[in-house]
């Protein structure tokens, strides 16, 4: 009998403490299942609405950052031991893209992703996209809580503060 195997892990670069947790234990999944890791980026482009004219020399600024920062990512997960790394960059609205749009574009069947550090009124304002793919996801998540030494991650998200 078979060992249940993912894979097609995807997870979501947003540049928070969160996801760069969820990356890293992702890697140590893939490996452990020679699955593909998918990485995406999304640029929420309802970030954009404000803007007067939707500037496109603006956007093409931010993809082009993103699109630095992904290859930095795939490039740490080759060397880690990872063959098999994709990333895309997505537009629109986290979380269905996170929970729905990619996942059956590219086969994914276990969603990797960090928990957010928002507290309970910016999930009643906001909700929390975490929350919103763990509702909706059509395949397995796994939310990453603890650092690669299984410590509870949420203790470290504020970053040291510099002494005066």
């Amino acid at each position: 009998m078979m060992l249940q195997q993912y894979e097609h892990i995807l997870v979501a670069i947003d540049g928070s403490y969160e996801s760069e947790l969820a990356f890293k234990k992702a890697i140590a999944v893939a490996k452990r299942n020679s699955a593909e890791l998918y990485l995406i980026h999304i640029v929420d482009t309802r970030a954009f609405q404000n803007v007067s004219s939707f500037d496109s020399a603006m956007v093409e600024q931010v993809t082009a950052t993103a699109k630095k920062t992904m290859d930095d990512y795939v490039a740490q997960a080759k060397a880690a031991g990872l063959d098999n790394v994709n990333y895309s960059i997505e537009y629109g609205a986290p979380k269905t893209i996170i929970a729905r749009d990619v996942p059956k574009a590219h086969n994914i069947d276990l969603i990797m992703i960090g928990a957010t550090g928002l507290n309970a009124v910016e999930r009643l304002l906001i909700g929390s996209v975490t929350e919103y793919v763990t509702r909706n996801a059509l395949c397995d998540v796994l939310v990453v809580r603890t650092d690669l030494n299984n410590q509870p991650a949420l203790a470290t998200t504020k970053a040291p503060t510099k002494e005066k």
